[in-house]
């Protein structure tokens, strides 16, 4: 639980700095978003989870 927590806390983190330090960057990869179709969308976010499934995988593996 603790390690899920860690995790959820590194997201906010990451997350809080980019609004903080790149507002307008923020704007501009939402109107990238809206620009894709909901098929692009859908494969992106399989893309990240399968980046992030991976990473994890590789970190068990090798850590």
């Amino acid at each position: 639980m603790a390690m899920l927590l860690t995790g959820l806390g590194l997201v906010l983190v990451i997350e809080g700095l980019a609004l903080a330090l790149a507002p307008s960057r923020i704007e501009e990869a939402l109107d990238l978003l809206r620009a894709m179709t909901p098929g692009q969308r859908r494969m992106l976010g399989l893309a990240g989870v399968a980046a992030g499934v991976g990473l994890l995988w590789a970190i068990r593996l090798w850590g």
